[in-house]
């Protein structure tokens, strides 16, 4: 495998480890309400390191947003709004389904759409079924979603073995049904950020125009893409803390009878600091994202599905660690590392299709 390939695929797996891992520190926030975490983390993820990361890295994101064009700033910001809807409910997955079956569902759907819809809208699809790089790639493609489906089986599996007493000690609002249309319509809108980054490559260009090195071009691109899914996470969030009479959560903090616990002060300064913590985190996964996508050549749309890949991964082996699968058969938990095993595979495959197509 090239050099670059090898590089890409690396990339990858460091951002899969990070949105792998990310909603660890949300789970352990005290006395407030989830769309207080969410939107603290997402203010830290979406709008403030998109902006700091661009100007630390040199690829002068106002500069560059200013010489853009006009259509691909919209259709990024339109299709982050896209993400935005699916990131919103991405969150409710994780409340009702739990990190490995949660990010599994969801991420399975947003791999398929992710990857395969923008050669389809380019017309590059068919090119794909013309040569064996292409079907390669379309075979890794594959084999993901037969790991994600695993992962998912495991995961209904795991619903029929375990009392309701045992779920909760892991996810207090498990609910398999609820959880399972939310993650069909989160994954489905989560698709939108990389229609995003692919419909951002003129942003990205204007970027390497001025000066921005090439591993990390895709910054600017990230500014808008993430805007336009603040924009929807930030209203949605304070309309739930509206409704749930939540929004004094930001200034101090109350138990559930509305009192002020004596250790109010320090619970506030470890939630805030939490909840950066997780949002950085999770830019993270895609700062890494970003540069992985840029060596991976002419199929760089493949990134989408090797970085799900991973990230299922990894959210799985969280799962495990925060005792999720505490108290499930021995063949579920076969079936879980076969999963697992197999979206590995999809990756060496995936990346040989990139490799391969970069030689020709």
């Amino acid at each position: 495998m090239p050099a670059n390939t090898l590089l890409g695929v690396l990339l990858h797996a460091i951002g899969g480890v990070a949105h792998g891992s990310f909603y660890v520190p949300l789970r352990r926030l005290r006395h407030w309400r989830w769309e207080t975490g969410w939107l603290v983390q997402g203010s830290a993820a979406w709008l403030v390191a998109p902006w700091l990361v661009a100007m630390l890295t040199g690829t002068h994101p106002l500069t560059v947003l200013q010489h853009s064009p006009a259509r691909s700033i919209e259709l990024a910001y339109v299709f982050g709004m896209m993400w935005g809807f699916g990131s919103l409910t991405f969150g409710l997955t994780m409340r009702y389904l739990g990190m490995s079956l949660g990010m599994a569902v969801a991420l399975g759907y947003c791999a398929a759409f992710g990857t395969l819809i923008p050669p389809l809208v380019e017309g590059r699809f068919g090119v794909l079924l013309t040569t064996a790089s292409g079907w390669m790639l379309l075979a890794g493609v594959a084999v993901c979603l037969i790991g994600i489906g695993l992962c998912g089986f495991a995961g209904i599996r795991k619903e029929k073995e375990m009392t309701a007493a045992q779920k909760g000690v892991a996810i207090s609002e498990f609910s398999l049904i609820k959880g399972f249309l939310v993650a069909t319509f989160s994954g489905i809108m989560s698709a939108g950020f990389a229609y995003g980054i692919n419909w951002g490559k003129p942003i990205a260009a204007v970027a390497m125009d001025m000066g921005a090195p090439d591993i990390f071009k895709n910054a600017p691109v990230f500014i808008v893409v993430m805007a336009g899914g603040f924009t929807v996470n930030c209203v949605w969030c304070l309309l739930l803390n509206w409704r749930n009479q939540s929004l004094g959560d930001y200034l101090t903090i109350r138990d559930a009878q509305g009192s002020r616990p004596a250790n109010s002060a320090a619970v506030m300064k470890a939630n805030y600091l939490l909840a950066i913590v997780a949002g950085l985190i999770w830019y993270a996964g895609f700062f890494f994202y970003g540069m992985g996508t840029t060596k991976m050549g002419e199929y760089d749309f493949s990134s989408w599905s090797i970085h799900l890949a991973f990230v299922i991964m990894f959210s799985t082996l969280c799962g495990i660690l925060a005792l999720e699968w505490k108290g499930v058969s021995r063949r579920t938990m076969q079936w879980v590392f076969v999963a697992i095993l197999i979206l590995m595979l999809s990756t060496i495959i995936t990346g040989f299709g990139n490799a391969w197509a970069a030689k020709n």
